[in-house]
């Protein structure tokens, strides 16, 4: 039997050669910067070349402003093999920044000659839709993102549908992908707007989202079209060309799917306003008719005691009038025009003049004899 050794003697023996090889140690290598992350102030990316990638690892945090996705940098420091993991790594002690990277340079060229085009114009993009029930999403079929946006959007409004045509997202021809997806979808699909996503990555990852046949495909879209590639910090072509931008899948699905609670909240004040204008409608005709049936009776009692008023005055001028007087069988006696009252007012020289109600006599008065 083969004498055998163990995985941490094997890995053991790899690390001692590259700590005992002195033309390794505070090396330089120069390359362009991709996959930078961050995590307690130590800085994880590679780089690469046409030909290779190399994993490299600062624990400087002054640094972590040199090192920039698609960024030209030569780095100083020495190679380290990880016996745990078994992995190699470049462990940085200087960086020195000496220009963009290719893929960086070929983002700003089309940057700028799409922008000369006009394909950024805001005159160009479409409104978002107020009510959407249906929502297309253009990326890889077996991701997180898709899920991301199913969860984010069926948590709040179940009634959203996603449609998903699936394509995709990074490696060869996966531009043509995502530009004829975008054609079927604006032609075919009957979806309210597009959603196109991915995941966050490096320049090199993201660079289906930086070519030209995206950018027109965006641009000549007749449904309008929401960009969520990668993170909040990544920004590509397609952010620019699209009538929207998320930062990130699920905020694309935040944007697109109100909350339905939000909903029934719209929902309940409304009915609430209807109810309170219903009982305020009510009330005031029950004030109006209240009102009306009181200014009736007021009137009522007005006229009622006017009449009554009118009665008494009229029982008193017919007591006055002397042709109700006549009619009763008295006369009226007057003598020279003026009504004689009194026996004493009599001349016995002149005529007396008797009226009745029908007509008047004339009498010549005598004396009585003593």
């Amino acid at each position: 039997m083969l004498e055998t050794i163990t995985v941490t003697q094997f890995n053991g023996y790899i690390k001692k050669i590259f700590d005992a090889e002195e033309l390794l140690h505070n090396i330089s290598i120069v390359g362009e910067v991709f996959g930078v992350s961050n995590a307690r102030q130590i800085t994880y990316f590679s780089l690469k070349d046409e030909n290779a990638t190399l994993p490299c690892v600062c624990f400087y945090p002054a640094f972590s402003d040199q090192i920039k996705e698609g960024k030209q940098i030569v780095v100083t420091g020495s190679p380290n093999f990880y016996i745990k993991g078994g992995k190699l790594s470049f462990n940085v002690n200087r960086v020195e920044e000496i220009g963009a990277g290719k893929l960086f340079e070929e983002f700003l060229r089309l940057k700028e000659k799409l922008e000369g085009e006009g394909l950024f114009n805001n005159t160009h993009k479409l409104a978002i839709p107020e009510n959407i029930k249906r929502i297309g999403v253009i990326t890889s079929k077996d991701g997180a993102v898709i899920q991301d946006i199913k969860n984010v959007s069926w948590r709040r409004n179940p009634s959203v549908d996603i449609v998903l045509y699936p394509s995709k997202v990074q490696g060869r021809e996966a531009e043509i992908e995502i530009a004829h997806a975008i054609e079927v979808m604006d032609r075919f699909a009957d979806v309210d707007v597009i959603v196109v996503a991915r995941g966050g990555g490096s320049l090199e990852d993201l660079s289906a989202y930086n070519t030209e046949i995206v950018a027109r495909a965006t641009y000549n879209c007749q449904k309008p079209i929401v960009s969520a590639v990668g993170h909040e910090t990544d920004f590509t072509i397609i952010d620019f060309v699209s009538d929207l931008r998320a930062p990130t899948p699920s905020a694309a699905a935040e944007l697109l799917t109100p909350q339905l609670s939000g909903q029934k909240a719209d929902f309940i004040r409304l009915i609430s306003r209807f109810n309170n204008a219903g009982r305020n409608y009510i009330l005031t005709k029950d004030n109006i008719y209240y009102l009306k049936n009181n200014l009736v009776n007021t009137m009522n009692g007005y006229l009622n005691q006017k009449s009554y008023e009118m009665g008494l005055n009229e029982n008193a001028l017919t007591k006055l009038n002397p042709t109700a007087l006549l009619k009763k069988g008295y006369a009226k006696v007057e003598q020279k025009g003026k009504s004689l009252s009194s026996k004493s007012m009599l001349d016995y020289n002149e005529k007396l003049e008797i009226i009745f109600t029908d007509g008047k006599i004339s009498a010549q008065p005598i004396k009585e004899e003593k």
